[in-house]
């Protein structure tokens, strides 16, 4: 391990972790942060040390938890080999792409959500919704990241229809390139706070990480010219040190995110719709052609969309297939 000069509370350490150890684990091990998943390896960060340990926790069977980014640690002091993970405040997943049925772990303990997205031909309402049910879900603050803004004439108009998703909901418009553009999402990244990126590919998730890390160490690749569309760039998930002293958590690009367990979050995002079917004639109503549907009638006289309509249902029922499967499948 190489040594260092940062602390616990330097990386996020906080006493919902310190409440989980005894006094005995408190002799023999000591807590490290995942800064980083790579095949076979983690890089760690504890008070005063770094390097990379196996993820291989004794006793763990191969369905068991796995450490992932943002993840606490407990390691024995002399072997440096994992004991167990820290009860997480919270954990991003997601199923897992392809036809294996897994949860894939994004990223455990995080303050805040910069969910990003540009203002260019990829901008995508739908997107932005999946995103805050999935924060909405673990119980994370959400704050849309809009960024490009450098490319287009009218980047309220972005905005606007961010905002539109929910009430009270933060969007802040920034070029990425630009320090004092990006000023405005510095105050969630002060010292020890860990803010998460997701985005889809090519939205400028690395470009507002070097710039917020006053850095052009991440690589970034320029957008397709013939639709606009960015190009991946992210390839492992790693924490990254801010100037202000927090933690950036950037993932790989993601154009599929599929939702399960997420019905909490579902129904937040779109508690106009949950709301109101309590409203319908019929417990059951499928809000179809049933007599007495109170979303249908809001729906014919303008007051909510059948576009968002479509969406909601379209989430709900996502989840209800990808929960059940998971609930069904067999270990291996």
């Amino acid at each position: 391990m190489k040594l260092t000069n940062e602390t616990l509370e330097d990386l996020g350490w906080k006493a919902y972790f310190s409440e989980q150890i005894s006094g005995d684990e408190a002799q023999r091990c000591h807590p490290v942060r995942v800064m980083a998943v790579h095949r076979g390896k983690i890089a760690v960060s504890g008070a005063g040390s770094q390097g990379l340990i196996s993820p291989h926790i004794p006793g763990a069977g191969p369905a068991d938890d796995h450490p992932t980014v943002g993840d606490w640690l407990l390691i024995d002091g002399v072997t440096l080999q994992p004991i167990r993970i820290l009860n997480r405040i919270n954990l991003f997943k997601r199923r897992a792409p392809g036809v294996r049925r897994k949860e894939q772990m994004l990223a455990a303990n995080v303050d805040t959500l910069f969910i990003v997205a540009s203002c260019n031909q990829d901008f995508s309402v739908a997107r932005l919704e999946r995103y805050l049910v999935l924060a909405r879900e673990v119980g994370v603050h959400p704050v849309v990241v809009l960024t490009k803004i450098d490319l287009t004439d009218t980047p309220e108009v972005f905005a606007a229809a961010a905002r539109a998703i929910e009430p009270g909901l933060l969007v802040e418009t920034v070029n990425g390139r630009d320090p004092a553009s990006v000023a405005c999402i510095a105050p969630w990244c002060g010292k020890g706070e860990t803010v998460a990126l997701l985005g889809s590919s090519g939205v400028g998730k690395s470009t507002l990480v070097n710039t917020l890390r006053g850095s052009d160490s991440i690589d970034t690749q320029a957008i397709r010219a013939g639709d606009a569309t960015g190009r991946h760039t992210t390839t492992v998930r790693e924490m990254h040190r801010l100037d202000r002293g927090g933690w950036l958590l950037d993932t790989p690009g993601m154009r599929e995110l599929q939702l399960f367990d997420a019905a909490t979050g579902i129904a937040e995002v779109f508690d106009d719709f949950v709301l109101l079917a309590q409203e319908c004639r019929f417990s059951n109503c499928a809000h179809g052609v049933e007599p007495g549907c109170a979303i249908r009638a809001a729906i014919a006289i303008g007051a909510l969309t059948s576009a968002r309509f479509d969406r909601w249902r379209k989430l709900a029922a996502e989840d209800s297939v990808n929960a059940a499967q998971f609930a069904t499948r067999r270990p291996r």
